[in-house]
């Protein structure tokens, strides 16, 4: 048996008649850029959220620049961001002329550490960036709690998370903005780059759409300096097909992974295996299940060996890496952090995948976990 890591192909064989049509009536339209079709899909992303203001952008990495630029964060200023993320989230900030502060994460949940939020913070900090990572959802109550004590913006990376909750409201639409992608394998994918801000205020909504389109909302006038940040008429028109079958996905999701809780299970008292730990707080979605083992190369390797595909999200950590020797934060600062990139391993997640494909996994990772194997 071959189980892929996310199954593409499945998903548009499920679309094909409706992506199709909606190809053909953008083309045919020649309306390509800002045509209706992004418009429609901002209103629809936004109802689905429980939200009122949605900005359709190039990409999430430009939804987070964007959000910053848009509450005046830039030079000399600092901006919270978990440890544990991909590199998209400090890019943000940089690109946006602040200062990124890794913040160690939660050993429970892999995400930002509430109760690390204190030291990190300066005088410089303007904003925490919490981010809803895995498709689960922070602890928005102490974070906010904590941006509101200290007069902090918040802006959410819900690049991972579409449909999630927490506390029954939907994530990215808590703090002052949420960011989302639409990279191919999100919950929600188009085919190519895309995103979204959601903004609380309609000033924040409007000042948006302006930086988005080189800093204007009258053609050839230009208010404020902006950027060509646009979501194209073809991939918000496969967004908004796609957002009819989300909620339906993330179920999928999540009973795919009550599959991986049930059957994994037993193997977590011997064998040195973690699984996801659920906060009665949140509605997760499932964007990745992510395990904790203690020999990851192994593992990966027995899975390969026998057709499984896995990930790692992520095996080196911000601070870590060749190209942010500047960060001003090095190893053994963010511990926690550290560590788990060393044993964390996502294991086969789409909302396609079948009960007989999650056992196969499972009896491949308990093949390899056997405390005989592993004295091999």
């Amino acid at each position: 048996m071959k189980v892929p890591f996310l199954d593409l192909a499945a998903q548009y064989d499920l679309l094909r008649d409706e992506i199709d049509s909606a190809f053909q009536e953008v083309c045919a339209s020649c309306s390509f850029v800002l045509g209706p079709q992004v418009e429609a899909f901002e209103n629809a992303f936004a109802q689905f959220l429980e939200a009122k203001y949605c900005v359709g952008v190039a990409s999430g990495t430009d939804a987070l620049v964007l959000s910053f630029r848009a509450l005046g964060i830039g030079p000399g200023d600092e901006v919270l961001i978990p440890a544990n993320t991909f590199v998209a989230t400090a890019i943000g900030v940089e690109q946006a002329g602040a200062k990124p502060v890794l913040v160690d994460i939660n050993p429970d949940t892999y995400l930002i550490d509430t109760g690390c939020l204190k030291d990190a913070s300066t005088s410089k900090t303007k904003a925490i960036c919490p981010v809803h990572l895995y498709g689960r959802a922070c602890n928005m109550d102490e974070i906010m709690g904590f941006a509101q004590e200290h007069s902090l913006f918040v802006i959410e990376d819900a690049a991972q998370a579409h449909g999630a909750r927490w506390n029954g409201k939907r994530v990215g639409t808590l703090g002052d903005l949420g960011c989302f992608s639409f990279y191919p394998g999100k919950n929600l994918g188009a085919y190519g780059d895309g995103g979204a801000i959601i903004a609380k205020s309609e000033e924040l909504f409007k000042k948006l759409r302006r930086l988005r389109n080189y800093g204007s909302e009258i053609k050839y006038e230009h208010p404020e300096k902006g950027t060509n940040s646009r979501l194209d008429s073809i991939q918000a028109a496969v967004l908004h097909i796609k957002l009819k079958y989300l909620e339906e996905w993330n179920l999928k999701r999540r009973k795919a992974a009550e599959t991986y809780t049930k059957l994994l299970q037993p193997l977590t008292e011997t064998n040195g295996l973690v699984i996801p730990c659920i906060c009665t707080s949140e509605e997760h979605v499932f964007h990745l299940y992510v395990v904790h083992v203690e020999n990851r190369r192994k593992v990966m390797d027995y899975l390969a060996e026998n057709n499984i595909e896995s990930g790692i999200h992520y095996p080196k950590p911000i601070h870590l890496q060749e190209g942010y020797k500047d960060i001003q934060q090095h190893l053994g600062d963010l511990p926690v952090t550290e560590q788990l990139a060393c044993r964390i391993v996502s294991l086969p997640m789409f909302p396609e995948i079948t009960e007989e494909q999650i056992k196969y996994v499972v009896d491949k990772v308990r093949e390899v976990l056997d405390t005989k194997r592993q004295g091999q």
